[in-house]
């Protein structure tokens, strides 16, 4: 993955090393209190129809994190959380190549990847909750609480 706001990219091949800006990326961050947390997100775009669902969860979430980003690539977001620069990410409705790269990252970084069911059909929903395993389960309840009912997974 190359961003256009920097240097920074990142190669990835499961089982392999990761690497950002040529560094071994091998651990997310290890913050493990929301409140200290950073967390990225993106605009349900695809899906305007869940707008209000989804400002209601950036509400809730705002409340009990650090601060809020969105950067406007979900690919790099994912990057970003494999390489400990963010702590949580969660979207709705991506494609599988919003998604597929930074997931593997995510993994071979020690972090937790999932739909918003907590299952592994993320590829097939586009809806996506990762973290890192200390958070994960925390800020998928969060999205939980709100789209219980609302989207499949």
């Amino acid at each position: 993955m190359v961003g256009c706001a920097g240097p920074r990219w990142a190669s990835v091949r499961v089982g392999n090393l990761n690497l950002v800006d040529q560094t071994c990326v091998k651990v997310v961050s290890s913050v493990s209190d929301l409140m200290n947390s950073l967390v990225t997100t993106g605009f349900p775009f695809r899906r305007k129809d869940l707008i209000d669902p989804y400002l209601s969860l950036f509400k809730n979430i705002f409340y009990k994190v650090s601060d809020i980003r969105r950067a406007g690539s979900a690919a790099l977001d994912l990057a970003s959380l494999a390489s400990g620069r963010c702590d949580c990410f969660f979207e709705i409705g991506l494609s599988p190549w919003d998604i597929a790269a930074g997931g593997i990252l995510i993994k071979e970084a020690g972090g937790i990847i999932t739909d918003f069911g907590g299952g592994t059909d993320y590829l097939l929903t586009g809806n996506i909750v990762a973290a890192t395993p200390a958070l994960h389960k925390e800020i998928l309840q969060e999205v939980k609480g709100v789209f219980s009912g609302a989207i499949d997974k």
